[in-house]
């Protein structure tokens, strides 16, 4: 009876540091995980403060379609006003996070294009800067998604292994979403001449 009183002890044991194991490995993971949305969260924070001042620039072009700048001016409210907390990471919410964000940069494209049509516009070196900063920080916010992914793809494979996702489960630690393309990545631009 002490020898199978033993075994059971040491099985218990081992069960216990393993646990112990997975949580605080799960624990750093997610807060990897947290802190890359952070700085994904900062580049598109980024993206947004330009826009003011980028919207204010052209508005000095005199006969600047205003249809363009309000679409500009409400993708931006919208995409500011869509947060997600690192604790709700879910693909649905990042899928919300992410429309948002596509429908701002979809209007911010439609406004660069419109720019061509304005001489005086394009030579104006407040406008070059700010849209050189702009393209900056969509190249930042590139990097950003792709260190997000890259974490979240870590901390997925171990809650979600065997035998971790047992005390992923017990503890709470749910799979992670990713950054996607949209849809309107799918499909190859058409360029006419």
């Amino acid at each position: 009876m002490k020898r199978s009183t033993l075994i059971i002890i040491g099985v218990v044991l081992i069960f216990c540091v393993y646990g112990c194991s997975s949580y605080n490995g799960l624990v750093g993971k997610d807060q990897d995980v947290k802190g890359k949305w952070a700085n994904v969260q900062t580049q598109y924070q980024r993206r947004s403060d330009l826009i003011p001042n980028l919207v204010n620039t052209v508005k000095g072009a005199a006969d600047f379609e205003k249809s363009t700048l309000t679409q500009v001016i409400e993708a931006r409210a919208k995409a500011t006003s869509m947060q997600i907390s690192p604790d709700n990471l879910t693909p649905e919410n990042i899928q919300k996070f992410q429309a948002a964000q596509d429908q701002l940069s979809g209007a911010l494209s439609r406004l660069l294009v419109s720019v061509e049509q304005y001489p005086q516009l394009k030579a104006n070196q407040n406008f070059l800067e700010l849209q050189s900063q702009l393209e900056g920080t969509e190249n930042r916010i590139g990097v950003a998604r792709n260190d997000f992914n890259a974490s979240v793809q870590t901390y997925n494979a171990s809650a979600l292994s065997f035998p971790t996702v047992i005390f992923a489960k017990i503890f709470g630690f749910n799979e992670k979403g990713f950054f996607q393309a949209s849809d309107a990545a799918q499909s190859a631009p058409t360029v006419k001449f």
